[in-house]
């Protein structure tokens, strides 16, 4: 290469390397950060028990099962949905302009503000289908809100499997269907599993739509007494209770607390879709 040429390789490259680093310092500062002031406070009954004003005593137990209902709702809703309509833009419809036009509307849809999720999916839930303040409709925004970045990730996925594996198996003989789910969809489990991952950060990370549409209740939902008067009832996830201890009521230390709890829940279920997706692999 010319001398101008190796100047400019070498420039771009000490950039990326740069922005890469800073990036990666930021988010070691951050979660050290996080973890230094959270970790202190963190104790058994922090994290076993409810809060009580008559005991004096706080507690997130709630707001983590909370948190893991709606996380496992909204993925059962969400991820079929998302993964069929993904299959069926890229495998089945035939009208690529009125595919184009979806895909435009998804994109644009996943860079949404959440506050409009949480504005639509009260008048819609909890209004119009009179489910109320509740679990369930948080779950249901929630699936409305996550839908686009599941279909965009599962169809760039399905996008890259090669074209010669879909015809190898029609001609040995195997129909359509069967091809999508032996073949194809194996082979774009790792798309399907990162728009779960983000789906999940999604989830575990929003705050407005549950203010809105789930609501604040403490109280600890029995789901295996009463599924249904747990799904219709009203409560606070993790990120509602933060912005409680942060917001309302000025209590920074049970807000590091909490923190430290939400990075390690993400990463748990980040490396449980991780697994499921390898395992996934290894059967194909």
């Amino acid at each position: 290469m010319s001398l101008n040429r190796r100047v400019y390789d070498r420039g771009m490259r000490s950039l990326l390397w740069l922005s890469a680093g800073i990036t990666c310092a930021l988010l070691v500062f951050l979660m050290g950060y996080i973890l230094r002031r959270g970790i202190p406070q963190l104790s058994w009954q922090f994290l076993t028990s409810s809060e009580s004003v008559l005991k004096g005593t706080l507690g997130i137990l709630p707001a983590v099962c909370n948190t893991l209902y709606v996380v496992c709702v909204t993925l059962c809703i969400a991820l079929p949905l998302g993964v069929g309509a993904a299959v069926y833009l890229t495998e089945y419809a035939t009208n690529h302009k009125l595919v184009s036009a979806i895909e435009f509307a998804a994109e644009t849809l996943s860079g949404i503000p959440s506050i409009l999720y949480a504005l639509v999916g009260y008048l819609a839930f909890c209004k119009t289908l009179g489910l109320g303040y509740s679990l369930l409709a948080a779950s249901l925004a929630l699936a409305m809100m996550n839908l686009p970045t599941i279909i965009r990730t599962t169809q760039e996925s399905l996008k890259t499997v090669p074209q010669s594996y879909r015809e190898g198996a029609l001609g040995l003989g195997s129909g359509k269907w069967h091809m999508i789910r032996t073949v194809v969809l194996p082979s774009s489990i790792d798309g399907i599993v990162t728009g779960c991952i983000l789906a999940v950060g999604r989830i575990v990370g929003e705050s407005a739509v549950l203010l809105y549409v789930g609501g604040m209740g403490n109280a600890m939902n029995d789901f295996f007494a009463s599924p249904d008067k747990f799904l219709h009832s009203s409560g606070a996830t993790l990120t509602v209770q933060l912005y409680v201890f942060a917001k309302e009521r000025a209590m920074m230390d049970p807000a590091f607390a909490v923190a430290v709890v939400l990075l390690v829940l993400t990463l748990a279920i980040n490396l449980a879709a991780k697994a499921a997706g390898k395992k996934l692999r290894q059967k194909q």
